[in-house]
Formats: C-alpha cells, structure tokens, sequence
C-alpha cells in the first residue's frame, strides 16, 4: 500500500510537472507573439514614415512607365489601394498566427490527454503486475492480525483461569479455615462431654457404692433379726433355763 501511495505521489508529480512545463511553454510563445507583432507594428510604421518622406521629397506630378504624367488623384487611388492591400495582409498574417495559436492549443491538449492516457494505462500495468503482490501483502497482514487477536484472546483466558484459581483457592482456604474451627469446637464439646460422662460415671459408681453400702447393712440387719427372732423364739419354748435380755442396736450409716 505504501508502493501504491508513492506511484500515486509519482503521478501527482509527473501531472503537475506536465502542467508546469505546458504554462511554461504557452508563455514562451505568448512572449514570442508578442514580441513578433512589436516588431512588426515597428516595421509597418518605419514603412509608413519612410513613405510621407518620399511623398515630401517627390514632384507633384510622376510619370509613369510609358512617359505618362500620372496625376495626384491616380497616386492616391494607388495609395489607397496599396494600404487596402497591406490591411488584407495585415488580416492574413492575425488570421495565421491566430489559426496557429488554435492548432498549438490543439496540439498541447491532444499530446496533454495522450500522454495521460499513456501514464494511466502504465499505472494500470504496473498495479496488475503487483496485483499478486499486493493480494499476498494484504494476506499476510491478515494472517498477523488473526495472530496477534488470537495471542491476546489466550492472554485473557490465561488471566480469567488465573484469576479464577486465586478465588477458588481463596475459598478452599476459607471453607479449610472453617472446618478446622468447627473441628476444634466439636473436638473442644467431645471433649467437655466426655468430661462430664466420666463425672457422671464417677457420681454413679459413687451411688452404687453407697447403695451396696446400703444393702449389706440391710443384709446384717436383717441377718441379726433373724437370728434374734430365733434366740425369742427358743426363749418361748422354753429351751433355756432362764429369758435372755434382748437388746437392740442401730448402727449409723454414713
């Protein structure tokens, strides 16, 4: 593209060098036009000048080639008829340079187009002869861009997965901080219950204990009425001489 912009730039600068040079012509032949007629304004007046000399200088009366007088009204009608002559001349020769001056036009706009033509259809060739280079061109920066879109799109997801990782493991730490806490909570609870299991198994080895207690000294009691009952029993049927005193005791329980 940068090529094509410099081929563009070159035919800019040929184009305006071409209009340059035709001014610069066209000039150069107005200046010579111009300085044609001045010096044949200066001629026709030199002209003229030495003629009402001659005329000063002449008789009044000439003669003609056969040894005629010719008169003054013939010289003038010569006169005049010369000046009529020297006008169509005159017109002729404006008539020429002006014809001219159409046809140099002519030429400069007929040479201008074909030499525009020729540069339009050199331009055309040489773009088709870069036309595989320039597809080629375009293709690769194509392919670039597809690149460079697909490097970033793997930089986003790369950046997405990353920041992805970092949440879940802050969240992974954060659920790890809360069951280690409620670990140690139930650890702490299992703990005081198993305390208090121990307590109450103490408390109840306890009870049993006093109740044991309880039931042997019952067991003694009950033991030593019996026995007691025998012994009043024997007294009543006179198995002994003389009634034994019966005497009752309670011991203390603790």
């Amino acid at each position: 593209m940068g090529r094509s912009r410099s081929r563009s730039s070159s035919r800019s600068k040929h184009t305006k060098s071409s209009k340059h040079t035709k001014k610069n012509r066209s000039r150069s032949r107005s200046r010579s036009r111009e300085k044609e007629r001045a010096r044949k304004r200066s001629k026709s007046r030199e002209t003229k000048r030495n003629r009402r000399r001659e005329r000063a200088s002449s008789p009044p009366d000439r003669i003609d080639i056969f040894g005629r007088t010719v008169s003054k009204r013939s010289s003038l009608d010569e006169k005049q008829k010369r000046e009529e002559e020297e006008k169509k001349a005159e017109f002729e020769r404006q008539r020429k340079i002006r014809q001219q001056e159409i046809e140099e036009k002519l030429i400069e706009e007929e040479t201008a187009r074909r030499v525009e033509e020729l540069v339009a259809k050199r331009v055309e060739e040489e773009l088709e002869k870069r036309k595989d280079e320039i597809e080629r061109e375009v293709l690769r920066r194509v392919e670039e861009a597809k690149r460079i879109m697909e490097k970033q799109l793997l930089e986003e997801l790369e950046r997405q997965r990353q920041a992805e990782l970092a949440a879940q493991k802050a969240r992974e730490e954060e659920e790890r901080a809360k069951r280690e806490e409620l670990e140690r909570i139930l650890e702490e609870n299992n703990r005081k219950i198993a305390e208090a299991q121990a307590k109450l198994a103490e408390e109840q080895l306890k009870i049993v204990e006093e109740q044991r207690k309880i039931h042997e000294e019952r067991m003694k009691l009950e033991q030593e009425r019996q026995r007691q009952q025998k012994e009043e029993q024997k007294m009543i049927l006179g198995k002994g001489k003389s009634r034994p005193k019966l005497s009752f005791s309670l011991k203390s329980q603790d």
